[in-house]
């Protein structure tokens, strides 16, 4: 049987339309002012960070997302105005709600045990959650400038999370590949 080499896949929640546009057009403010990218991927909250895994194994991991998701709740997702990581993110900020917290938590633990998936950085640091508007290209001053930008803008967006997305990493962007339903 052949291997071929693993592809970057990472899970997260997409937002709703609105929220999407919300993002992306944020994103396009800082991208058009400071000359800011983000990962090119759509706006989300990122429940596993990416990983490698073999394409021809990915019914299985399709597979697993389902199980996992069968019988969980949507969970209330609260976006609560901007955020940063200095000294080069700036995010719209996500409230860490138990709900939230719990299925992040629950899904890492089913994929390191059902899977062998890890992400020891995640494991150390905790999780943070949020949606990333700026995040390459940020030098000090730029960095500086647009969070006094964003800090004092009112942002408020309540939405229910109902499905897991899994984004596979198709060479310069991310898109995409499949969903799991939060029932």
């Amino acid at each position: 049987m052949t291997t071929s080499r693993p592809i970057r896949f990472f899970i997260a929640l997409l937002p709703p339309p609105e929220v999407d546009e919300y993002a992306n057009a944020v994103i396009r403010e800082l991208s058009d002012r400071y000359w800011t990218r983000t990962a090119k991927a759509p706006p989300h909250i990122t429940l596993q960070p990416p990983f490698e895994w073999p394409l021809e194994r990915l019914p299985e991991l399709a597979a697993s997302l389902n199980v996992f998701a069968q019988g969980r709740s949507p969970v209330p997702i609260t976006l609560d105005g901007f955020g940063a990581f200095r000294p080069s993110v700036l995010f719209i900020d996500v409230l860490k709600s138990p709900e939230l917290m719990t299925l992040q938590a629950e899904l890492m633990q089913h994929l390191e045990d059902r899977l062998g998936i890890v992400d020891a950085k995640n494991k150390r640091r905790g999780f943070s959650p949020h949606m990333t508007v700026a995040s390459r290209n940020m030098s000090p001053a730029i960095f500086r400038n647009a969070w006094a930008e964003l800090q004092p803008r009112n942002l408020t967006f309540n939405f229910l999370g109902d499905r897991l997305t899994l984004l596979i990493h198709q060479g310069e962007c991310w898109d995409v590949r499949d969903h799991a339903i939060l029932r």
